[in-house]
């Protein structure tokens, strides 16, 4: 039988097909009938099959190290939440939560702590990445509302991408882009980076960090003095401040935006020019806008551009954020963020009054509660006495990570509700309770683009894993809100959800969804994906009190010189095929082998200085701390700047801890860190000898050395190590068994297999001078019988490498593309597509594809 759910990943919101093949095992597909995604995946959806096994799953309630009774947790719990609050007041306890988490989940925990216990200490990790553009859309538009739909993608004429690697990040959504440009239209990515989206772009904008403001009101001043902006929109449903134009004129021109920018004034014209003469253009912005210290100016400044023009409201003229989670949408609609209260209503009394109300609660939240980084701030100075983290990892994912490590260590009483037995944020805990993981959830949750959509349970629940709601309403029947936390299913929480988005509004938001409750709990279990609210502004008006928008004023801010000591500046974000702190993603062995190892990408100029080199390790150092890298040096990084990729953790690495290195400064209006421009510093690091790991299963023990980074496979694991000091203790690592060695002390060349049963177990393979095989054919023998060339690591004969995995999809390397290019003569990305397959799913590995094909084109020539 088969189930229609909704993707566990980015905010696209793809529908899937998933047809269970065994108890643990289920067959993925797009759903053709989804409007996100049209039967599209992307490469992390495509592979969703492999990260539903039971291995690591925390699947019983535990009190520091001990397992016991839901009973037994529960009551610990809400025991010394409600202690906390009675002897410290309500702002003693907190929440912090997930955009993994489903609508009805988060509903439920927001109604806990700002309904029951009074306080509106409840934060997201959505506040990490999206909430520079709430606070935006609620200067601008009075309600945080999204306008566009992916529809808008279909018509435009132009697509600005600012901050966005969308083909890595958002792949399924990139892959529509590029058919409207198929189809003639022009695309612009506005980037410091040159990414896979921005080479198949027909400009690139590789602006200076942190200069989106300037560049903005350079566009919106062209846009003035060449005719461009929609008078008649702007006097009848725009309210400008005073001295909003004059302000704008102040190196608003040409020349000085492209030197605060660091751009040619040639190819900003030429972006300017592009702009004013297209109509019908979507600007679509991601987390290279958002995470900035000014990042709700940069939201302002992209929506005063639009709002101007006239482009907001209309098919293929819109505003767009896209979010970077599959339920960040659904957790602002339900009040998820500390700075709204629920259903799009803020702190205002008469707000309050409403939804006490409604709710039937003892009190109400009097005030916005902590944002993320001030939540942890509070719990560090002992301000916060209970708090409870769901679904999410902060000792990972939050700046100046290590900070925070410790300051959850010294809080009193920590509760982490999640689906893996061991993370980083779980070893810090008092009481771990196991969650629903994505293949056993029942819910709805909202994509980028206001789709609300079913995720429906594959597989019943294991162990005593409960659903969040559930745990949430166990708690809070415990702390003696009986009645009003007496759920039985999720959809009696998305009726009263519905509900109180109606609830005493007579159009005054936006957001409302009437009719979402009609069919009962049948209907419910029938629910198709739906769009709320139409076009926003169509009808040109806005949820304000005088029904107008608001252009901002907005200015750039002066940016910092580099540092004697940090002379570089550190920008973070994700890699294609892995997903936040990989607790799903990692399990996966196709999605591990694209990007195997954390890497910092550096300008050749900034390695020279340094003394990097390539494919060595690097230190990277900032005022919070420092960790390793393997070091890639590319001309894809502008001078004088760092990328690093946020996924690794402790778990699955010993360097990569890119937590650490991140500062706690943020955006004074939406309380977003500023991860994109970190002032750091980069240097080699010498090593006396490097080598790979791999076992069948897991090692009898981590390896203990400078670098050990772990690698997922399908009958095991692979280690790549490096160090600085003897190879003692790595011979703890390999299991017991049969073992044949060679060593040559010339070249400091060591090389072990175990063997069992006569098929090989695990391998060892260092040196101090000479080269390590590849890994491929290695990783084909484990639990295979023995062949007489383990030792050389390659087979009789020897056989090509692979290489590194080019389309994570369909398991194609790049040896074999070369190769295919050369022998098939192929001439173009799709001619690859169709002999091998690659680039034919996601998409996302097409810019790559395109690339080996010019090099080996160029080549031939």
């Amino acid at each position: 039988m088969s189930v229609r759910t909704t993707c566990a990943y980015c905010g696209v919101g793809c529908g899937i097909v998933a047809t269970r093949t065994g108890e643990r095992a289920v067959r993925i597909e797009g759903d053709a009938d989804h409007p996100a995604n049209r039967g599209r995946l992307c490469s992390k959806g495509t592979h969703l099959g492999e990260t539903v096994g039971l291995d690591g799953r925390l699947l019983h309630p535990m009190i520091g190290q001990r397992r016991v009774g839901w009973d037994k947790a529960l009551d610990l719990v809400a025991r010394r939440f409600r202690a906390a609050a009675a002897e410290h007041g309500p702002d003693s306890v907190a929440f912090y939560v997930s955009g993994q988490l489903l609508t009805e989940d988060y509903y439920v925990a927001n109604k806990l702590m700002k309904g029951f216990i009074g306080s509106a200490n409840i934060d997201t990790n959505s506040r990490l990445c999206m909430s520079s553009a709430v606070a935006g859309h609620l200067r601008a538009f009075g309600e945080d509302v999204v306008p566009a739909s992916y529809e808008d993608m279909d018509v435009a004429d132009l697509i600005v991408l600012v901050g966005s690697n969308t083909a890595w990040c958002h792949p399924v959504l990139y892959q529509r882009m590029r058919a409207r440009c198929a189809a003639g239209a022009r695309m612009v990515v506005i980037d410091p980076r040159r990414t896979e989206t921005a080479e198949e772009a027909d400009l690139h904008l590789r602006l200076r960090p942190g200069s989106d403001v300037a560049l903005m009101n350079g566009l919106l001043a062209w846009c003035r003095d060449h005719d461009a902006l929609d008078r008649d929109f702007l006097r009848d449903h725009v309210a400008v401040p005073d001295g909003f134009w004059a302000q704008l004129s102040d190196r608003s021109d040409l020349w000085s935006v492209a030197r605060a920018c660091d751009l040619a004034p040639a190819e900003l014209r030429r972006f300017y020019e592009l702009f004013a003469a297209t109509p019908r253009t979507v600007t679509l912005f991601s987390q290279g806008v958002n995470q900035s210290v000014t990042g709700t100016d940069q939201v302002n400044a992209i929506l005063n551009v639009h709002l101007a023009t006239g482009r907001i409201g209309k098919p293929g003229a819109q505003p767009f954020s896209v979010t970077g989670q599959p339920n960040a949408m659904g957790g602002r609609e339900v009040g998820g963020l500390a700075t709204t209260l629920a259903a799009h209503l803020d702190f205002s009394p008469p707000s309050r009054a409403l939804v006490q109300r409604f709710w039937g609660s003892p009190t109400i939240a009097a005030k916005p509660g902590l944002k993320a980084v001030d939540l942890f701030r509070a719990v560090e100075e002992g301000r916060i006495k209970a708090l409870w983290v769901m679904a999410t990892n902060p000792a990972v994912s939050m700046p100046d990570a290590g900070r925070v490590r410790d300051a959850l260590a010294r809080c009193p009483f920590v509760v982490v509700s999640d689906v893996v037995e061991e993370t980083d944020t779980g070893r810090l805990a008092h009481v771990r309770l196991p969650a629903a993981a994505w293949g056993e959830k029942d819910g709805t949750v909202t994509n980028s683009d206001r789709t609300v959509s079913r995720q429906r349970a594959i597989f019943p629940l294991p162990g005593e894993a409960r659903p969040d709601w559930w745990i949430v309403a166990q708690v809070a029947r415990r702390m003696g809100f009986r009645t009003a936390f007496a759920y039985d299913r999720p959809a009696e929480i998305w009726r009263e959800h519905v509900r109180l988005s109606t609830y005493g509004n007579k159009g005054e938001r936006l957001f409302s969804l009437p009719g979402h409750a009609a069919g009962g709990n049948a209907g419910y279990d029938a629910m198709k994906p739906s769009r709320w609210g139409g076009t926003p502004f169509a009808d040109k008006r806005f949820p304000t009190a005088d029904g107008r928008a608001r252009l901002v004023t907005v200015a750039q801010k002066p940016l910092a010189a580099p540092l004697r000591d940090w002379p570089l500046l550190l920008n973070t974000g994700r890699y294609r095929d892995q997903w936040h702190s990989m607790t799903r993603t990692g399990l996966a062995p196709r999605l591990a082998r694209h990007r195997e190892e954390p890497l910092v990408e550096l300008h050749p100029d900034d390695a020279a200085t340094a003394g990097v080199t390539d494919g060595e390790l690097a230190r990277v150092t900032t005022p919070q701390g420092e960790t390793l890298y393997r070091a890639r040096v590319t001309d894809a990084q502008r001078r004088g700047e760092l990328f690093v990729p946020i996924h690794w953790t402790d778990r699955n690495a010993s360097g990569g801890r890119t937590g650490r290195l991140t500062r706690a400064q943020v955006d004074p209006f939406s309380g977003q860190p500023g991860f994109k421009s970190c002032p750091a510093a980069v240097s080699a690091v010498i090593t006396a000898w490097r080598g790979f790991l791999l076992v069948s299963g897991e090692p009898a023990r981590r390896p203990d050395c400078l670098w050990a980074t772990r690698v997922t496979l399908a009958t095991g694991s692979l280690w790549e190590l490096a160090g600085d000091s003897a190879l003692a203790p790595l011979e703890a690592c390999l299991p017991a068994g049969e073992r044949i060695e060679a060593a040559d002390r010339a070249r400091g060349t060591r090389r072990v297999a175990v063997l069992a049963e006569g098929r090989l177990r695990a391998a060892l393979f260092v040196t101090a001078t000479g080269e390590l095989p590849p890994r491929d054919w290695l990783i084909a023998q484990l639990n295979a019988p023995a062949a007489p060339t383990l030792l050389a690591g390659r087979p009789p004969g020897g056989a090509a490498d692979r290489g590194p995995i080019v389309c994570a999809c369909f398991d194609v390397a790049l040896r074999t593309i070369t190769a295919a290019i050369r022998d098939q003569s192929l001439a173009n990305v799709a001619a690859i597509g169709a002999a091998l397959g690659a680039g034919t799913n996601c998409g996302s590995c097409r810019p790559a594809l395109a690339r080996l094909l010019a090099t080996e084109t160029n080549d031939a020539a």
